[in-house]
């Protein structure tokens, strides 16, 4: 597995070049919340303010979508990501998808 390291949401790196590009790579994770903390994220909401739970639980969908892509480039040999963004879409009540998508690429410095 290469090392990969370089991520941005851009369509090119300042300071290398593109010398090939691998295709898609993506991580989709599917997350809920415990009825507990369902109950918690409700009363939240009734006072109003920042829901931590809920951002909890949002952070994490991201991470481990963002690590699962990362894994994916690493498998077909890039060493940087392009292009990257984040989808989310509800499968069904209370049940989320959350998907990190990109273009996997090999990248080398440039001389300039």
């Amino acid at each position: 597995m290469a090392n990969l390291s370089l991520i941005t949401t851009s369509t090119s790196l300042e300071g290398y070049k593109v010398v090939k590009q691998l295709g898609l790579v993506r991580g989709i994770t599917v997350r809920s919340r415990s009825i507990l903390g369902n109950m918690a994220g409700g009363f939240m909401t009734i006072f109003g303010g920042r829901s931590s739970i809920y951002t909890e639980l949002c952070e994490k969908a991201r991470e481990e979508a963002l690590q699962l892509m990362i894994k994916h480039a690493g498998e077909l040999g890039a060493n940087a990501i392009i292009n990257m963004r984040y989808d989310a879409n509800e499968v069904m009540s209370g049940l989320t998808e959350v998907l990190a998508y990109g273009t996997a690429v090999v990248v080398e410095k440039s001389e300039n």
